[in-house]
């Protein structure tokens, strides 16, 4: 894989969009609720991540796999928390 400019705005790109739900799920896991997290917005948004896997796969674009996978994996994070924190008052 050759590195260029525009290669390497995207996995910048990617970096920023995708770590910008790591606070979000360190807020989660300190507070133990989700509760103020919408269902729909999650769900959603794991379907666009998935179809977003399917077009990096499909194009052979490393960050847009990348940056799809490790937010993939921060989004099911949150479901998992959201799920788990349901009755945490």
């Amino acid at each position: 894989m050759e590195f260029n400019f525009i290669t390497t705005l995207g996995i910048v790109a990617g970096m920023l969009t995708t770590f910008a739900y790591l606070p979000q799920a360190i807020k989660t896991w300190k507070s133990k609720s989700a509760n103020d997290l919408s269902w729909s917005m999650l769900i959603i948004l794991s379907i666009g991540i998935i179809l977003w896997l399917i077009y990096g796969f499909s194009v052979g674009d490393i960050p847009i796999i990348l940056a799809n996978v490790v937010t993939l994996i921060l989004t099911c994070v949150i479901l998992v928390m959201k799920i788990r924190y349901k009755n945490v008052a």
